[in-house]
């Protein structure tokens, strides 16, 4: 990736316990994710698509335009971040993905998400 079109992408989740029924196989995680624009052009984060993966190995796909209802516009240097949810059926899962963005010189480039593990508390060591 040339340092024109770079994206830093960060994923800290969080096991939502108040929302979860582990008897009903029903797990809710949210994630904060921080997105940084570490190059040297402007972007806008056009689409989303995740891969969710639970215990089992059942993945749900997620796609759509933007995020949380937004398709930010980042110059050099600047930060957005959001929070979101998924709900898996295991107490251990993964989520990777890519935002597809586009520059200001008309580039389109994919920023890909790095793997994180959502999991409850006491689950993993």
């Amino acid at each position: 990736m040339s340092t024109k079109n770079k994206i830093m992408i960060e994923a800290t989740p969080h096991f939502i316990e108040t929302q979860s029924y582990p008897e009903e196989g029903r797990y809710v995680f949210a994630y904060t994710i921080t997105i940084t624009n570490a190059g040297m052009i402007p972007a806008k984060l056009l689409t989303r698509h995740w891969l969710i993966t639970d215990a089992n190995g059942k993945v749900q796909e997620v796609t759509g335009e933007g995020v949380i209802g937004e398709q930010p516009y980042l110059k050099p240097g600047e930060s957005f971040r959001y929070t979101s949810g998924a709900m898996i059926e295991t107490p251990v899962g993964v989520m990777q993905g890519k935002y597809s963005m586009r520059s200001d010189d008309g580039e389109d480039f994919e920023a890909y998400i790095p793997k994180f593990t959502l999991s409850i508390p006491r689950t993993l060591h």
